[in-house]
């Protein structure tokens, strides 16, 4: 068996292929795998956007499609879906697989060697796209916001920015048209030389410049796109925008959109409560 080759990088939503394995996870669901799919799986490593949902048809019989996720094969043979896998995505010693969650049970015609059509939801898809290329231009647009309150370097962004994202996110989490991103001010921030104090007493200003870059860079209708080093769900992609400020590039195993012209407008809140926490709130209005 090999590593499953991946269509969605360049928006495909349409497949065919011939199913390679059913199997059931830890939780009783059935899964399926197919040598090919335009499914986007969610990363056990780095969930951060959801998986596809959509349709797997074989002849006249056809299977919902809760959400795709990764999965991989041991080389002593034992299958692993999701969380359930003990190893980061990519890993030696695993063939890694996209498996397709179904809603209920296989019907009788899904078996191993069988001819699949795969159809993922589009809305669903647009709007997961969207919410992943908001959630990226949003994070560049705060290390711009907050380039003037570090006192040290702590290494850069995809726009040359000091990178506060890197130092200080700890989670990610993108939905239709939007994201939640959380990012630590504690005391190792305040050691790498970010000024926590300034950053609180200024927060509005601060979204309110995010809001401005994000308004500026919506207009420019740049171009947006995913570059592949490899066809299967383990080869690295990388993300690429083309902002007045340089062209952004950013790993990243997502879904995007192919131009910011899909936007209509993207702001963000910012949440302090928890002085120690910042929670930034990406929303998305689609162009219509």
């Amino acid at each position: 068996m090999s590593s499953t080759i991946v269509s969605f990088a360049d928006g495909s939503v349409r497949g065919e292929s011939v199913i390679t394995r059913i199997d059931r996870t830890a939780d009783d669901a059935v899964v399926v795998v197919v040598a090919e799919t335009p499914f986007h799986p969610v990363d056990h490593t780095w969930p951060d956007q959801p998986g596809d949902a959509g349709t797997i048809i074989v002849g006249e019989e056809s299977a919902s499609v809760v959400e795709a996720v990764m999965a991989a094969v041991s080389e002593e043979g034992d299958f692993a879906v999701g969380s359930e896998i003990p190893a980061r995505r990519g890993a030696d010693g695993w063939t890694w697989l996209v498996a397709h969650r179904l809603e209920g049970s296989a019907p009788a015609g899904f078996i191993a060697g069988a001819s699949a059509r795969l159809v993922v939801d589009e809305r669903r898809r647009a709007g997961l796209s969207r919410g992943h290329t908001a959630c990226h231009l949003a994070s560049l647009a705060l290390d711009l916001a907050v380039a003037d309150l570090w006192r040290k370097d702590p290494g850069v962004d995809a726009l040359g920015t000091p990178d506060f994202e890197g130092r200080a996110n700890q989670s990610s989490r993108i939905h239709e048209n939007g994201s939640v991103d959380e990012y630590r001010l504690g005391k190792s921030l305040r050691r790498a030389g970010f000024d926590t104090e300034t950053f609180a007493a200024t927060l509005a200003e601060r979204e309110a410049s995010i809001n401005a870059q994000l308004a500026a860079w919506v207009v420019t209708a740049a171009r947006s796109r995913i570059v592949t080093e490899g066809p299967t769900i383990v080869d690295r992609r990388r993300w690429y925008c083309e902002l007045p400020e340089g062209e952004a590039v950013i790993l990243c195993g997502g879904t995007h959109v192919d131009s910011l012209a899909e936007f209509s407008s993207i702001r963000v809140s910012l949440d302090l409560s928890d002085p120690q926490l910042l929670v930034m709130t990406t929303t998305v209005v689609p162009a219509t």
